[in-house]
């Protein structure tokens, strides 16, 4: 049968351990206690982050009025630049009408003069 090995430590027992050993657990709880500590302050900057953010969203959600009224706004000066372009095409349009008419009456001066100078020279032929 085997024999039963149990550890009995007791209030007088010593333990032994490096100075080197000791001192690495040490560091590393510190260590530990350092991460745990950054990791938390990092999560509640997160959430007040996110809350705030929230907070900001529900307040600009609550501007609707606002929003619609400036929507309306635009929508105005859309309409207002449309009509302007139309009136501005119109204007083009009547330039090249007025530039084609402006050639239309020189050359009917011009025709009416050469119709004068024919009644003119029929006339003073026709007396001689």
């Amino acid at each position: 049968m085997a024999k039963d090995k149990t550890l009995n430590i007791s209030e007088s027992a010593a333990v032994q351990m490096p100075m080197k050993t000791v001192a690495s657990l040490i560091i590393l709880v510190g260590m530990g206690v350092l991460g745990y500590t950054e990791l938390t302050s990092r999560l509640v900057s997160l959430e007040t982050s996110r809350e705030l953010f929230e907070n900001d969203l529900l307040k600009k959600s609550e501007q609707v009025p606002v929003d619609q009224e400036q929507h309306f706004l635009l929508e105005d000066l859309y309409k207002s630049v449309e009509q302007i372009e139309t009136r501005i095409e119109d204007m083009m349009h009547n330039k090249v009408n007025i530039q084609f008419i402006q050639k239309q009456t020189e050359k009917l001066l011009e025709d009416v003069e050469v119709l004068k100078d024919k009644v003119r020279a029929n006339k003073n032929g026709g007396t001689h």
